[in-house]
């Protein structure tokens, strides 16, 4: 079987992600792109006598390479050399997405376009000619209705066809150079800017420069920096060279050439449509059901309170539905160790075997994995609000209050993928211009509840405040985003002066969620707190039995084992915050490896032979479980999370994510402890 390689490309809300889990279902896995944090996704799907690899390349608007996600994905072209780019295109804007079309075809890449969402373009009278389509861009053109999964494989057979076709024109796929290939689109600039460009091109050539000299020519004249620092080894003096093509082009013409460029770019796209879409009639079609939606979801009076409602909901939800599954899991880990104990014990197994695995193993990994429930039902409920297309009116109704405090409203999209993880979070800020924005992000995200803390407020808050359980850990991911706006604040006021720029993003329309896409997404997720529990966590657990254990002689995780010295160390610290007690010292200092290493702890620590939820009312009080719910959320971040912040900013940013943080979720626990006891009189 030929195996081939497919990139996807496109504009972010075209769909994009749906149609690669379209054509690869469950076959596909999430890693990072060499050299980054960034996420990578690929698939795999059979086709004839073909196995294709689909990477689905970051959502980007162009190949200028000024963000993280557009160099990704240009470096991906030119160096992995796929056999075909399918640039998924949103039917019902066609005039800016068209744009990354028109330019992957000047790089001269062996390019198909997937014209996706056509029943959203009809809906608006729009009739797009596909036929002449083709014909005037001179690659193949496929409908596909993405949600509805309609034209799946019409575009896995024209993907083939496409490859097969440029195969036969250069003999073998395998050495198809896509990089070196020479196109001419119908693209035509200035007539001055034409004969620069060819003077470029010709430049390149005669210093042997590999790659497709036109296009290169043009990535010169529109001041790709990446572009520059690759060539100008090669070329001597080409830095000069270009200023000097570039003041003279702007004097002449009095228009900044890059501009020039991309407005020719527009006109070229513009002739096309011209000749290609139709408006049925020359009636106003009502409004759309996304317009009327937003009308009220956007709306400056009701778009935050629905917002907080939305938020609240999803939390009742959550807990609704996973507890009762949450308390019959608890019921497995709790007959799994009695059986485990009455086992061995039969056997003659050592005392120490049967701690290790009923108190570390079971006691400590099973303290966690009785939350899973909760966390695929929370990832569950983020995909559904990202699949509807409502996230991003999140980021929308929250740029205002955001914009007071120093953040730009395109921070909140990383915000809410703390939500789930703040590593890939903070590897989203890579998406904000501002060099100002990223950091203020990168340093506040940690603010934002993960799914790691997620497991404490459920333990905490299911024994302490049973009845409003889903109230409480709603209380709790609001307290992170109003400290993280606050933060902002500060830390705005204090390092940056300039203003962030006005808000602009596109918000898509409205759609039914698939439900194939959200529990694949869900069950990636869900997958990777699996993984964490099986490694990291196990890790740990083992490492607080043993710490527990020794020195040999001790009681099991008395005051007098290493882990008890440990925490006698760290409990006065915490005694003003109401859980001066040596083993919550312990659960939180292991904590800095995984969030849910504090919850493993402690059911190593205080399980026992009875439930941790009924020996946890034994060292707290409702203030106190808050109060400790509190310093879990603020302190500092894990080491994953404190190994991104590094890679993303510098040691000065690190380590002051760390000070501010643990500082902070100290003061704020001691805070509500003590006022709590004043109000509740405990």
């Amino acid at each position: 079987m030929m195996k081939i390689k497919v990139a996807l490309a496109g504009n972010p809300n075209t769909g994009k992600t749906t149609i690669f889990n379209n054509l690869t279902g469950a076959r596909q896995f999430v890693g990072n792109w060499p050299g980054v944090t960034v996420e990578k996704k690929v698939g795999f799907f059979k086709c004839n006598e073909y196995e294709v690899e689909v990477v689905d390349l970051p959502g980007i608007y162009s190949l200028s390479a000024s963000t993280i996600d557009e160099k990704i994905a240009r470096d991906f072209i030119l160096n992995e050399s796929p056999d075909l780019v399918v640039c998924v295109v949103d039917a019902s804007n066609l005039e800016r997405n068209l744009y990354l079309v028109v330019q992957l075809l000047e790089m001269g890449t062996n390019v198909m376009m997937d014209l996706n969402m056509v029943d959203i373009a009809e809906s608006r009278g729009l009739k797009i000619n596909t036929g002449k389509l083709s014909k005037c861009l001179g690659i193949p053109v496929v409908k596909t209705v993405g949600h509805k999964n309609l034209g799946t494989d019409v575009l896995k057979k024209t993907m083939i066809s496409a490859i097969q076709k440029i195969t036969a024109c250069v003999g073998c796929h395998a050495s198809y150079p896509h990089r070196h290939v020479e196109t001419h689109t119908a693209v035509e600039y200035n007539p001055v800017v034409e004969k620069v460009i060819g003077s470029l091109s010709g430049e390149l050539k005669r210093n042997n420069v590999d790659g497709n000299a036109r296009w290169l020519a043009v990535k010169l004249l529109e001041e790709d920096q990446y572009v520059m620092q690759e060539l100008k080894a090669h070329v001597p003096n080409l830095e000069e060279l270009v200023i000097s093509h570039v003041t003279k082009l702007e004097k002449n013409l009095s228009v900044d050439v890059a501009t020039l460029i991309a407005n020719a770019r527009y006109d070229y796209i513009k002739q096309i449509l011209d000749k290609c879409v139709e408006k049925v009639s020359d009636r106003r079609f009502p409004e759309s059901l996304t317009d009327k939606i937003d009308a009220v979801v956007i709306n400056r009076v009701f778009g935050l309170p629905i917002f907080l409602l939305v938020t609240f909901l999803t939390f009742k939800f959550v807990f609704a539905v996973g507890d009762p599954l949450v308390s019959f899991i608890d019921w497995g880990f709790g007959a799994l160790g009695e059986l485990v104990t009455r086992v061995l014990s039969s056997v003659g197994a050592s005392p120490a075997l049967i701690s290790f695995l009923t108190d570390g193993v079971i006691g400590g990994v099973g303290a966690v994995l009785v939350f899973l429930p909760n966390i695929m039902l929370l990832f569950f409920a983020i995909s559904f609000l990202e699949d509807t297309g409502y996230m991003a009116r999140g980021a929308f109704v929250m740029d205002r209050i955001m914009r007071v405090f120093g953040l730009h409203g395109k921070s909140f999209i990383p915000m809410m993928l703390g939500f789930g993880c703040n590593v890939p979070a903070i590897m989203a800020t890579r998406t904000l211009e501002s060099r100002k924005d990223r950091i203020l992000t990168i340093l506040v995200n940690p603010l934002m509840s993960c799914s790691a803390r997620l497991p404490i407020y459920v333990l905490f808050a299911s024994v302490f405040f049973p009845r409003r359980t889903g109230t409480v850990v709603f209380s709790l991911y609001i307290l992170g985003i109003v400290l993280a706006i606050l933060m902002a604040r500060v830390f705005k006021t204090l390092f940056f002066k300039e203003e962030s720029p006005p808000l602009i993003m596109e918000l898509p329309p409205y759609r039914l969620p698939q439900l194939k896409t959200i529990l694949l997404q869900t069950w990636t997720r869900s997958k990777a707190f699996l993984i964490k529990a099986g490694t990291i966590i196990f890790a740990a657990t083992v490492v607080v039995w043993l710490l527990s254990t020794f020195p040999l002689g001790v009681e099991y995780g008395s005051r007098e084992s290493f882990i008890g010295v440990i925490g006698r160390s760290v409990a006065p610290i915490l005694k003003p915050a109401g859980f001066g007690f040596w083993q919550a010292g312990v659960a939180l200092l292991f904590g800095l490896i995984a969030k849910e290493v504090v919850v493993s702890t402690l059911g190593t620590l205080l399980g026992g032979e009875e439930s941790l939820p009924l020996v946890l009312s034994e060292y707290f009080n409702p203030v106190s479980a808050y109060a400790f719910m509190v310093m879990s959320l603020v302190y500092i971040p894990c080491i994953a999370t404190i190994a991104t912040i590094k890679r993303e900013t510098s040691w000065k940013w690190t380590l002051l994510a760390i000070g501010y943080s643990l500082v902070l979720g100290w003061i704020l626990a001691v805070v509500v402890y003590k006022l709590g006891g004043l109000i509740f009189n405990i």
